[in-house]
């Protein structure tokens, strides 16, 4: 079932968001070569509770840490660790805060340093399949005219789709109806109503879409080995014209 919330309810939704991207944008400002993803998510924890919120992730179905922090081809749930960041690699950031009972949850990659064009490529693409995404998000539509405008987008430029995870409704609970998968036939599924929320999120691989899942239950990486980015935004339905973005960050 999926669950309409009222304003009220969004703008909680929003204050956690709020958190959830000034903490993306002190770990973007803050990294640099030779740190750990450990560095990482001793900051992540800060800044959360600094600002007033309850780290999402920490303990939720036992995941150890309140950062999901994904290098290279690792697409998304990396588990911090002593790993130490060097020039060149990419990092997803995935963060997510409470606050008063409601869920943020956002994420962007970015690079360590410089990287060469094809994967700066795969960063910008990623990042604009969201928006592509987001311009779907209006009252009417389907949901997966979402997921269409996703696919198309990624595919036109030769990368790959993962589908063995998706986006999610969001709300009371971290994960809520309806799935929003990131590929998919245009005209399909519910159709958009003011109230909903939704966390976006494409998984874009430069090889093939395949992933695994690692010994330690969470981190999945791509199957054959190809890097990977992640970016996601918490939104509202609005009763006219584009979504509220409730975790815009860079």
């Amino acid at each position: 079932m999926i669950i309409l919330k009222t304003s009220e309810e969004i703008e909680l939704i929003s204050r956690a968001g709020k958190i959830v991207a000034e903490c993306q944008k002190i770990l973007i400002q803050e990294l640099k070569p030779g740190m750990t993803t450990l560095d990482l998510d001793a900051l992540t924890n800060t800044c959360i509770r600094d600002l007033g919120g309850i780290p999402a992730f920490k303990g939720y179905r036992n995941f150890p840490k309140s950062l999901c922090a994904s290098i290279n081809e690792e697409v998304v749930h990396g588990i911090p660790s002593r790993r130490v960041l060097n020039e060149g690699d990419i990092i997803g950031l995935d963060v997510g805060a409470i606050v008063e009972g409601f869920y943020g949850d956002g994420a962007v990659t970015v690079s360590v340093g410089e990287i060469n064009p094809p994967i700066r490529q795969l960063i910008d693409v990623t990042r604009d399949a969201l928006s592509k995404g987001l311009e779907k998000a209006v009252v009417g539509n389907r949901l997966s005219d979402i997921s269409f405008a996703i696919q198309s987008h990624v595919e036109q430029h030769g990368f790959s789709v993962v589908r063995d995870f998706v986006g999610h409704g969001i709300g009371r609970q971290l994960h809520e109806e309806p799935q929003v998968p990131n590929y998919g036939k245009p005209g399909q599924g519910p159709r958009l109503k003011p109230g909903m929320a939704l966390a976006i999120e494409p998984m874009v691989n430069i090889g093939g879409a395949g992933v695994k899942v690692l010994e330690d239950g969470w981190t999945a990486v791509t199957s054959d080995g190809s890097l990977s980015a992640h970016f996601e935004h918490t939104i509202s339905i609005e009763p006219e014209g584009p979504p509220r973005v409730l975790t815009a960050c860079v």
